[in-house]
């Protein structure tokens, strides 16, 4: 990572890995409950992958307070937000999981929260970026908070930008010496190994079936059926738990180019439109069809990185980046 050309290749090999669980996870939610072994890949993936996404995306944002930054943030985040959400809306009609066509921009359609609270996250920057470290530990404070509002939900992915801002703000708050520092240590490589391997092996022996809520912050804790005041403190070592998870990931990235490398730069589109491809999919993973693909692993690992090759190509940015670019 010591010139710009290797952090690009670091951070854009990071974003493909990431965007490739991003759909693999998506492709496996129907199976989970049926199979052990990805009930653990599941939940593991869910653990950490959007948080270190959002951590690199706010160590992305440190431009924040230069002049054009918000109005970027409004061309590149906000409008492909209700583009996209005005698709799913007509993507949802015509295949029958809605009643009737309605356009709602409160709340976010599956995936799109990420956008919406991308730019909220963008906007808390003015007002925590100041505080440095103390607004960090501010805003864990406050994803642990928000747990207990019982009404908080989908609702402008209000839960979801208060319990995942941390790790946008870790993300913008860290130097690039002491991100380098952290992952490039001398021993940095086993102990991401460790961390990796020690994760799966007690996911797929402690993890309790039912709080696969919690990896997904998009409710209350009474929603989640918490009722103590206990259920923060459980919010907290989650917070904890993800942390170490981002960092075994982190230091396992390698630097050097690849001939997927170059779809890390283009994550967004991947993003935004495997949710049409594996909506679809599991249209046909009803109970007849659901056992031919349970235990092919192969080829659930193949046909998610089938889709991130194909989304992430130059032809698919050319001619949908009016969509997702749109330029004003």
């Amino acid at each position: 990572m010591a010139s710009t050309s290797k952090r690009s290749k670091y951070f854009d090999n990071a974003k493909f890995i990431l965007i490739f669980l991003v759909v693999f996870g998506h492709l496996i939610s129907p199976l989970k409950e049926q199979d052990g072994f990805l009930f653990t890949l599941y939940t593991v993936i869910f653990l950490f992958h959007m948080p270190a996404f959002i951590m690199i995306s706010g160590y992305f944002a440190k431009g924040f307070n230069k002049k054009g930054y918000l109005s970027k943030s409004v061309q590149k985040i906000l409008i492909p937000y209700f583009i996209f959400q005005i698709m799913y809306s007509i993507y949802y009609y015509f295949n029958g999981q809605e009643e009737r066509l309605s356009f709602d921009f409160l709340h976010p359609h599956w995936t799109l929260w990420f956008l919406l609270s991308l730019f909220c996250w963008n906007l808390l920057l003015y007002l925590f970026a100041k505080l440095k470290w103390m607004g960090f530990a501010l805003a864990i404070m406050l994803g642990i908070c928000i747990g207990y509002v019982d009404q908080v939900g989908s609702f402008l992915s209000i839960s979801r930008t208060f319990v995942f801002f941390p790790y946008f703000l870790l993300g913008y708050l860290l130097k690039e010496n002491q991100l380098r520092t952290l992952i490039r240590t001398k021993y940095s490589l086993p102990i991401g190994l460790i961390i990796i391997a020690g994760t799966l092996i007690y996911f797929g022996t402690a993890f309790p079936k039912d709080a696969v809520p919690w990896l997904l912050g998009d409710t209350s804790y009474a929603n989640m059926g918490g009722k103590n005041i206990s259920d923060g403190l459980i919010r907290g070592i989650q917070y904890v738990l993800t942390l170490i998870v981002i960092y075994g990931f982190m230091v396992l990235i390698p630097s050097a180019h690849f001939k997927v490398t170059k779809i890390g730069e283009r994550t967004l589109y991947v993003y935004l439109f495997h949710g049409f491809i594996i909506k679809s999919v599991q249209m046909f993973m009803l109970d007849d069809n659901i056992h031919p693909i349970l235990g092919n692993y192969l080829f659930l690992f193949i046909f998610s990185f089938i889709i991130c090759l194909i989304l992430g190509s130059y032809l698919i940015k050319k001619y949908t980046r009016p969509l997702v670019e749109l330029r004003i």
